[in-house]
């Protein structure tokens, strides 16, 4: 369970992660460490919604923060090449080419999960039906950085 500062309703609880690309950063020194803590655009529903569902907002949470680290590995990992096919998504073309590339990915996780869920097929794979989840949601999340013009920079 997540741990959560208490706050007045004036001042929203903030958590580090992006809402839109429109957000900046404020750099903020606690301690000996400086973190970044990016606001909501709408804080207050954010408070009413944890205020009222606090386990699903927490629950919430803690998959996105571990589908980052996911992520993060897979970086180390693969790099950014493997999302740009080699280019550096700096022209419309490019971008569509990556674009296709996880809607391939994407459309063979839906797929999987067509089979495993609406269907009830048997898995082959040993792949939890979590795992296909986070993946579809991280590639919808790379999607989105793609498309902002974000990715590998």
């Amino acid at each position: 369970m997540v741990k959560r500062k208490t706050t007045p309703k004036s001042e929203p609880n903030i958590i580090s992660q992006v809402q839109k690309k429109t957000h900046t950063l404020n750099i903020k020194p606690i301690g000996e460490q400086e973190l970044e803590v990016i606001r909501y655009d709408d804080p207050n529903i954010v408070f009413q919604m944890e205020k009222e569902w606090p386990e699903m907002t927490d629950e919430f949470k803690r998959i996105m923060f571990t589908q980052y680290e996911l992520f993060c590995k897979k970086q180390a990992n693969y790099g950014p090449d493997n999302i740009s096919v080699g280019s550096k998504l700096d022209n419309p073309s490019d971008i569509k080419v990556s674009l296709t590339g996880l809607w391939f990915r994407m459309n063979d996780k839906i797929n999987r999960l067509k089979q495993l869920v609406v269907l009830g097929k048997d898995d082959t794979v040993n792949e939890a039906i979590e795992d296909t989840f986070m993946d579809l949601s991280v590639y919808g999340i790379i999607s989105q950085i793609v498309k902002n013009g974000k990715w590998g920079k």
